[in-house]
This record gives C-alpha cells, sequence and structure tokens, in this order.
C-alpha cells in the first residue's frame, strides 16, 4: 500500500509543479503534500526528518531565487521600488491572461508571465512619472527577472520532486 500512496505523492507533487509557471505557489503544494504523507505515515519510515529538512531549505530558496530575480532585473535596467512591484504584480497577472497567446503549455505560462513583468514594470514606471524608454527599459529588466525566476523555481520544483520520489521508492 506504500507504494500507492508513494505514486499518489507524485502524482500531487506533479500537480504542483505544474502550477509554478503560472505563479501559484506550487512548491508550497509539493511541500505540505509530502510532509503530510510523512506524517500520515511516520510509522513506516518513508520520508523522513532529512527529507522534509531539505524539501523545505529547496521551497524558501526557490521563494527567494525567484523574488530577488525580478527585483534585481528590474533595479539592474535602472527602474524603481514601484518598478519592481509593478513588475512582480504584472507577472502573476500575465501568467493567467496572457497565458493564451501562445498556446503551448508552460511555455505560454511563462511567455505571459514575463510578458505581464514587462508591462507592469513600465506601467508602474510611467505611473511613477518615467518617460516611456527608461519605464520600458525597467519592463525588460523585470520581465528577464521574471522568466529567470521562474526557470529556477522550476529546477527547485523538480528537485523536490526528484527527492520525494527517491525517498518514497528508494528502500
Amino acid at each position: 500500500m506504500l507504494y500507492v500512496y508513494g505514486t499518489l505523492l507524485l502524482l500531487w507533487n506533479s500537480a504542483g509543479l505544474v502550477l509554478v509557471p503560472f505563479g501559484l505557489p506550487g512548491i508550497w503544494v509539493m511541500a505540505l503534500g509530502t510532509a503530510g504523507l510523512a506524517w500520515w505515515q511516520w510509522d513506516s519510515g518513508m520520508i523522513g526528518v532529512p527529507v522534509l529538512a531539505a524539501i523545505l531549505v529547496l521551497a524558501v530558496a526557490a521563494e527567494v531565487v525567484e523574488l530577488v530575480s525580478g527585483i534585481v532585473g528590474s533595479k539592474k535596467a535602472g527602474g524603481t521600488r514601484g518598478g519592481s512591484v509593478g513588475g512582480l504584480l504584472g507577472g502573476l497577472v500575465g501568467a493567467i491572461f496572457f497565458t493564451p497567446i501562445i498556446p503551448i503549455p508552460v511555455l505560454g505560462t511563462i511567455f505571459g508571465a514575463c510578458l505581464g513583468a514587462l508591462l507592469g514594470a513600465a506601467g508602474f514606471e510611467m505611473l511613477g512619472g518615467q518617460p516611456l524608454q527608461p519605464a520600458l527599459r525597467s519592463g525588460g529588466g523585470a520581465a528577464v527577472g521574471r522568466f529567470v525566476g521562474t526557470v529556477a523555481k522550476l529546477a527547485f520544483g523538480s528537485a523536490i520532486w526528484l527527492l520525494a520520489a527517491i525517498a518514497v521508492f528508494w528502500p
């Protein structure tokens, strides 16, 4: 029966990984699902404290890298704090509403999030009084940062998925 639970966990974690490009908390869905199975089946020894600690570290690192990359991208392109906030909000909105522009799973979502980050950062910069060119430069930096952050977060999520798979199926 443990293998059935392990398979269900990997399906759950796969669903969590799919949430990541949309800017949703897929990493935390994965971490909490793994922790929940560990707690529920604690006596089986399937998932131990070292694995849970490693997953927690990976989850926190994924969030930090994603957040910092968007802010750094906007700042390196000359953006202000408003541009960073606009890039963050625009990335979330873009992942939802601009995904259909490229109807390829994951790629369309990443593109939509990057386009949203660009438009959000540029829009907030212009609301703050910046001219169009510097605002677009800030938006471009936010888009690049969003792309780097999303790809890094997918890599961290893949590592969590793999760690859980090894913990569950490697005796």
